[in-house]
């Protein structure tokens, strides 16, 4: 039985508090799977890395469920699970992902640093942005995805100048009137963008237990699906903005 969402006045229970509060902790600990990802990233234990941040997905997807399930924000209106989300999304999607792209020896060596620099602040400027997704939970513009966007060019290995293009292209994209699908919350074709997601965990999994070197039926599959969600949202005209977070 679903439980009875309290009134603003209504005195909650310790278990619903407790539950609520669980919650919070379980979006922190995305926090701390950043940190082992970052410590993983110094020593340039790339695919262990990208484990840690895999898991830190993880924990993104199930988070606001649990959220909306226990009326985390009535329950405990103290703290802001909106908040406890950004600052944990901009981690492990921004910051980590940026120093392994520097660190990485994925840009020209001049560049690597201010390239670094511009995804920081973009990234940090569009998490911001109160009308980053769109009535139906498109993103507009470029999502920050730079976890992903690390992933592609430590699997690909792309020419260095390639890899610096991209950059500076995804970076101006944050700020253009071109639309990205959310594959959990677009309900247009949901069904098949989560088994695609379901495929893509499994191809990446083994991209990372071979060193990024799986072979090119998983190679070609991961890039496949990374096109798919690409165009899902390019070749969709954009709609009305609405003020939301990223959850």
């Amino acid at each position: 039985m679903m439980p009875t969402e309290p009134d603003a006045g209504e005195v909650t229970s310790l278990p619903q508090r407790t539950r609520a509060f669980a919650v919070h902790v379980l979006t922190a600990t995305g926090g701390a799977l950043a940190m082992l990802a970052l410590l993983d990233a110094v020593d340039q234990r790339w695919p262990t890395m990208f484990f840690w941040l895999g898991m830190a997905l993880i924990v993104d997807g199930i988070d606001g469920t649990l959220a909306r399930r226990f009326a985390v924000a009535t329950v405990l209106p103290r703290w802001s699970g909106d908040v406890l989300d950004q600052v944990v999304d901009f981690f492990t999607y921004v910051i980590v992902p940026a120093y392994a792209i520097v660190a990485g020896g994925l840009l020209p060596p001049p560049f690597a640093v201010p390239l670094g620099l511009v995804i920081v602040v973009t990234s940090a400027l569009y998490f911001a942005d109160r009308r980053m997704k769109t009535q139906d939970n498109y993103f507009r513009g470029f999502p920050a995805l730079w976890n992903t966007v690390a992933f592609y060019l430590f699997l690909l290995r792309p020419n260095p100048w390639v890899s610096a293009l991209a950059v500076i292209v995804l970076a101006a994209l944050t700020f253009m009137p071109v639309v990205f699908i959310h594959p959990m919350r677009v309900e247009r074709l949901r069904t098949l963008n989560i088994a695609l997601i379901a495929v893509w965990s499994v191809l990446a999994a083994t991209a990372l237990i071979y060193d990024f070197s799986p072979g090119p039926w998983v190679a070609g599959g991961l890039c496949a699906i990374g096109l798919y969600f690409v165009g899902a949202g390019l070749l969709r005209r954009p709609a009305p903005m609405r003020d939301a977070g990223r959850g």
